[in-house]
């Protein structure tokens, strides 16, 4: 099984919670249930898993290497970066 590294609302992940505790299951348990159900059936909250993935790509994401202030912590990114991409 793959793992798989998603950021939540913090009010799904209350609801996620208790739902996990009164089943006595864990919490991965509960959103595999959710993400095999029909569309429509997501809960009570009625969120549904197209409205997540949504906002998920929707969201504000730095794209490249980051950027930093001081040239001398720049230039240590890069030597590092350089490092990683020729161990390739």
């Amino acid at each position: 099984m793959k793992t798989l590294t998603v950021r939540l609302p913090d009010s799904l992940v209350t609801e996620i919670e208790e739902e996990s505790r009164s089943r006595h299951i864990s919490k991965s348990d509960v959103v595999r249930e959710r993400l095999h159900q029909p569309s429509g059936s997501c809960g009570p909250t009625g969120e549904l898993l197209g409205d997540i993935l949504r906002e998920c790509w929707n969201a504000k994401v730095p794209s490249g290497p980051p950027q930093f202030h001081s040239s001398k912590k720049q230039k240590i990114a890069e030597r590092i970066r350089a490092k990683k991409l020729h161990r390739r």
